[in-house]
């Protein structure tokens, strides 16, 4: 059996119109994610041959696995991809076409059994054979919807058990270079219906109390003016006291996005905390990894080239604490970011966002706002 075993490919339906049509550096980290999310799903054993742009190659040498367990392997990595599709839609801060067209993906399976045979170039492993040849046959078929899994009859010797009350087979060929291959098909979009929503902490202010708030007004458009502020490249060029930011989990920001900040004086992590979007008005927050102060950012538009930025201090309700604060460090505080604020107008003469501004403007502006 040493030159017999499964193949499995997840592909990622919509994913060649996902990228002609989308901002091409925000559509690879969303596949990049998503495919991160397949292989860590991975719960039988499955070794990766290579990604395959939209796809991943998975093969197993051995017996043929047993079809209920195969099926849970589907299924997990079915609902643990659709699971981060939903989780990044209701938190991510972008509204580009990549980030707001990415929960529309679709992922559809083909199991395969046969034989094939690996050898090394380099430090690659590829695999070879006439199955291989085959499998790949089998993702270009006539199968209308995208959310499937495909078994073919090298996998089973009888017409496949429903492990789902709504589960139907149905049955078809596709005609390879090497022969006609049955194979069973069943739809799988019904499972969509049974993931929970993630939980994760909400910022609840009304536990907080506000220590100050600054505004200051810019020459410039909301969205160049929310580029300045919110991406963590831009944090050491203006926010007072940064030496530079490091990312520690999400490849776009999104709430519950964690950085490091490296200080003058040692180093912070913070996480996004809550977003809320309008064409008109942009709300963010972020908050300590101990949960004991959050500044709230609040962008208003109040013209086609002038926006106003407010800046909300929060602490934890704590009388003790809060006296503390107020008695040695909310001063020093107010002044570090009302410098944030004025090398904020430096940085916007000196970066060019407008690229970045005329994409948001041409997205739909009719967004379902997000606040945590």
């Amino acid at each position: 059996m040493e030159n017999k075993g499964l193949l499995f490919i997840p592909d990622i339906s919509g994913f060649t119109r996902f990228v002609n049509e989308s901002e091409i550096n925000h559509s690879r980290l969303v596949i990049q994610e998503l495919l991160e999310t397949l292989i860590n799903a991975n719960q039988i054993g499955l070794e990766v041959s290579e990604i395959e742009g939209d796809a991943i190659l998975f093969y197993k040498f051995g017996n043929p696995p047993d079809l209920e367990q195969l099926y849970r392997q589907v299924e997990k990595m079915f609902c643990e991809f659709h699971q981060h599709l939903i989780a990044y839609e209701q938190r991510r801060f972008c509204q580009c076409k990549a980030c707001s067209s990415a929960i529309h993906l679709t992922l559809k399976v083909i199991t395969h059994y046969g034989e094939f045979t690996g050898y090394n170039v380099k430090n690659f492993n590829k695999l070879i054979g006439k199955d291989i040849i085959a499998v790949h046959q089998l993702l270009k078929n006539d199968i209308e919807q995208h959310e499937y899994w495909l078994v073919t009859k090298n996998l089973l010797p009888d017409r496949p058990p429903d492990f789902k009350q709504w589960m139907q087979w149905n049955i078809s060929t596709k005609q390879t270079e090497t022969g006609e291959i049955l194979f069973y098909y069943t739809q799988l979009g019904q499972l969509k219906k049974e993931i929970q929503p993630e939980l994760f902490p909400r910022l609840q202010l009304e536990e907080k109390r506000k220590i100050f708030s600054l505004t200051k007004e810019y020459d410039t458009d909301i969205i160049t003016l929310f580029h300045a502020t919110g991406d963590f490249n831009y944090r050491s060029r203006w926010l007072e006291g940064v030496k530079s930011v490091e990312m520690l989990n999400h490849h776009l920001p999104r709430i519950g996005t964690k950085s490091r900040y490296l200080l003058d004086n040692g180093q912070s992590v913070i996480y996004a905390s809550s977003y809320s979007y309008h064409p008109d008005k942009i709300e963010f927050s972020e908050t300590d990894e101990n949960g004991k102060s959050t500044r709230y950012f609040t962008l208003e538009k109040i013209s086609a080239d002038k926006t106003r930025l407010s800046i909300d201090f929060y602490m934890k309700k704590n009388i003790a604490s809060e006296l503390l604060f107020k008695l040695t460090k909310k001063k020093k505080t107010e002044e570090h970011f009302n410098k944030s604020l004025n090398n904020l107008d430096t940085l916007l003469k000196e970066i060019d966002f407008s690229a970045d501004a005329v994409l948001w403007e041409k997205v739909n502006p009719d967004v379902k706002p997000y606040n945590a």
